[in-house]
């Protein structure tokens, strides 16, 4: 499995004032510190901003992106999902896994039978759900993320064995 080579760190949730800031969500552990993980990029790569936070505003902060001047040109970047490069994020402890590197990975139940793909992570604020796509017309399920359901998490061959509880996926 291939790492990607960038991580998403955030998201333009749109303007902020008149003078071009925007609002911009955190999804980093530390939320002040996407800052210092620039300069940020689009999802294609196509765009980058250096990053300055000038004040913390519900759900998330004011910030300036380099290039940005204006309401109009700040409200045009709504809904932009912002990425930093991996090398310039923390190194993560034992147990630690950046969603990025989750998703694609096959699910296994404890007995070795293939369950499906995470295809998503998701967390309303209650803790991590994987979103697993699993063959044929049964859809997605979610999975806790927790070390009872998933006790095994293998980046280098691909794979997460989880317990999963029983009634929790039909």
């Amino acid at each position: 499995m291939t790492e990607p080579e960038r991580i998403m760190v955030g998201a333009i949730a749109g303007a902020f004032g008149v003078q071009g800031e925007v609002r911009l969500k955190s999804f980093c552990a530390d939320p002040e510190a996407i800052a210092s993980y620039g300069p940020l990029f689009t999802e294609d790569g196509s765009r980058s901003f250096d990053v300055t936070l000038t004040r913390q505003i519900p759900q998330g902060f004011a910030a300036r992106l380099s290039g940005v001047r204006g309401r109009e040109a700040a409200e045009a970047l709504k809904g932009t999902a912002l990425y930093a490069g991996r090398d310039a994020l923390p190194a993560l402890g034992d147990d630690e896994f950046y969603h990025a590197d989750l998703i694609g990975l096959t699910v296994y139940d404890t007995g070795g039978a293939p369950v499906g793909k995470v295809t998503a992570v998701h967390n309303h604020g209650a803790g991590d759900l994987l979103e697993v796509t699993r063959p044929g017309p049964k859809g997605a399920a979610l999975l806790p993320f927790t070390r009872a359901i998933v006790p095994t998490v293998d980046l280098a061959s691909g794979r997460i064995v989880a317990d999963i509880p029983e009634g929790l996926i039909e």
